[in-house]
């Protein structure tokens, strides 16, 4: 197998995991309180990349690297989370996954920012036509009844962007597992710590399917999907492979569907549609 279909094979198995993210946390944020949530899964999945780290003898990032880990962690391993489980007690699952569409078009704009591209004017045509779709969807769907939810999953998104933006220019230097790895390590003495302060007096209210979903963000979302999607953006290349993430919204409505049989309206279903056919045009006209 070349290295061009290993990279999409390993991005398709790193989207496909992260599908799995919004409707876990959904699950595990019923009995855990959203903090403890964020920190847990972040201490949990650092103690998992430290074993990898020590296990392959990485070498530790230089301190000009420290900078852009912190920005990583911030990003997709503190920000990322917590957002999204806060937003996730005010708005269903099949609702924030459409918020999802906008991912890889934020990460594409913090692309443009960090690495001083200059997209073609119909790049910034179909940005600000997706990000209209969205808020008119917000706006029709409910916000006055939940505007801090989808506030929340805005704000997640943008600093999800970042995080990924920071990570893929990173990773051309340390390697794709290894930025991960090392932000979650980076992150540890202040997740730890959260998490031994958060911790509650008992968890004897809390269910199985909250303890599968914690496990899920945990191992996958934070690690494994990680190590999938960042390979697959090494061997395939950022902006080809980058294209797998238009596919994770309908991924996530469909996991939402069957695993938490919530809703799934032809309005959501068309604007995630609309939504992605914006992001793939922006895309094409970022370069």
């Amino acid at each position: 197998m070349d290295k061009s279909a290993s990279g999409w094979i390993n991005g398709f198995l790193g989207v496909l995991i992260f599908s799995g993210s919004l409707p876990a946390t959904r699950v595990a944020v019923a009995d855990f309180d959203p903090v403890f949530l964020t920190v847990a899964r972040a201490t949990i999945a650092a103690l998992l990349a430290l074993c990898l780290l020590v296990a392959f003898r990485e070498k530790r990032p230089s301190r000009e690297d420290l900078v852009s880990l912190v920005v990583v962690a911030l990003g997709v391993v503190v920000g990322f989370p917590l957002l999204t489980a806060l937003a996730l007690q005010y708005v269903t699952s099949a609702h924030s996954i459409v918020f999802i569409g906008l991912l890889p078009l934020a990460t594409a704009i913090f692309g443009v920012l960090r690495g001083g591209e200059r997209p073609k004017p119909a790049f910034w045509l179909f940005s600000g036509l997706g990000s209209a779709l969205v808020a008119g969807f917000a706006l029709t769907q409910g916000i006055a009844a939940s505007p801090v939810g989808d506030l929340l999953m805005l704000a997640a998104i943008v600093v999800c962007g970042l995080g990924y933006a920071e990570g893929a220019k990173l990773s051309r230097k340390l390697g794709g597992w290894q930025v991960i790895s090392w932000a979650l390590v980076v992150s540890l003495p202040v997740m730890g710590a959260l998490m031994l302060y958060t911790m509650p007096a008992s968890f004897a209210d809390v269910g199985r399917d909250a303890w599968l979903g914690l496990g899920y963000v945990s191992l996958f979302s934070m690690l494994i999907g990680f190590v999938f999607w960042y390979r697959g953006l090494a061997l395939g290349g950022i902006a080809g492979v980058g294209q797998l993430q238009l596919l994770q919204p309908f991924f996530g409505l469909l996991l939402a569907a069957t695993l938490l049989h919530e809703t799934i309206g032809w309005s959501m279903l068309v604007v995630s549609a609309a939504v992605v056919m914006c992001v793939a045009g922006a895309k094409r006209f970022a370069s």
